[in-house]
């Protein structure tokens, strides 16, 4: 069992210092990902959006890609459709190419607020996922906003968020993994999981090639091992820092101690 660490590019994690002590920290320290999300609704923490400040992912991304070498960096969750799928697919290119292929880019399809339901909506999410895949896997793509593109040299694998039979069909036909973002517990993410099996066998594809990521609203230590049983790859932590660059190095290494003792 890896662990993954959701804590950058909002509130204290929004500051250059705290990014740098925090990302080169948690390599240092063994986790295998940092996790930024889009706005305070990404972090799974109670936050009061009116006194903090967030940052676009890519940017607080680039930014810990810069202060380290070999942990992965991954966006949890950019909902597609209030993006441009080819500025999205541009800035994925961008930072997956300067990271030396490090991105993992987690998509939420259903995206926040009322609408979220609205089918037109997820069927318009969709295609902008397919239609990022063909501008990655042209040879020079101009996108909506005539951008261009070479091939990447590895492609950042796509993780889909979401819980319900829609999100996880869309993962088994077209994603390189799932990510469950704060479920509610254990139980919650072995239905899903369960789900993910039946329909890759349908599907006639290998549950074992599908990357499974998961984070917990309320995590203890223990849960790694259920989620391991679960065929979960990595459990993410979301959590923030403190505003201390020196502090925050310090927490790192306390969650390291409880969390990485856990590994499987």
């Amino acid at each position: 069992m890896e662990f993954g660490l959701h804590a950058l590019g909002v509130g204290a994690g929004a500051e250059r210092t705290v990014i740098d002590a925090v990302a080169a920290a948690a390599e240092r320290t063994g986790f295998a990902t940092l996790w930024a999300g889009d706005g305070p609704q990404a972090t799974g923490v109670a936050l009061d959006a009116a006194d903090i400040t967030w940052l676009d992912p890519f940017v607080a991304l680039s930014f810990a890609a810069a202060a380290t070498n070999t942990i992965e960096l991954a966006t949890a969750i950019q909902p597609l459709p209030e993006r441009n799928p080819a500025v999205v697919a541009k800035q994925a290119d961008s930072l997956n190419r300067l990271s030396g292929g490090r991105l993992l880019l987690g998509l939420e399809i259903q995206g926040a607020g009322p609408e979220a339901t609205d089918d037109r909506r997820n069927f318009r999410a969709g295609n902008y996922a397919d239609a990022m895949r063909e501008l990655w896997d042209a040879a020079t793509a101009a996108g909506n906003a005539g951008l261009r593109m070479h091939p990447p040299r590895r492609r950042a694998p796509v993780l889909f968020g979401g819980v319900d039979d829609r999100d996880l069909r869309r993962v088994v036909t077209c994603g390189d993994g799932w990510y469950g973002f704060a479920l509610g517990d254990v139980e919650e993410a072995a239905r899903c999981t369960s789900t993910l099996r039946r329909m890759c066998r349908k599907a006639g594809r290998e549950f074992g090639d599908l990357r499974l990521v998961v984070s917990l609203r309320d995590p203890e230590p223990d849960d790694a091992t259920r989620l391991a049983d679960i065929g979960v790859d990595q459990q993410v932590l979301i959590t923030t820092p403190p505003a201390d660059p020196i502090a925050a190095e310090s927490w790192v290494a306390d969650l390291a101690r409880r969390w990485l003792g856990a590994r499987i």
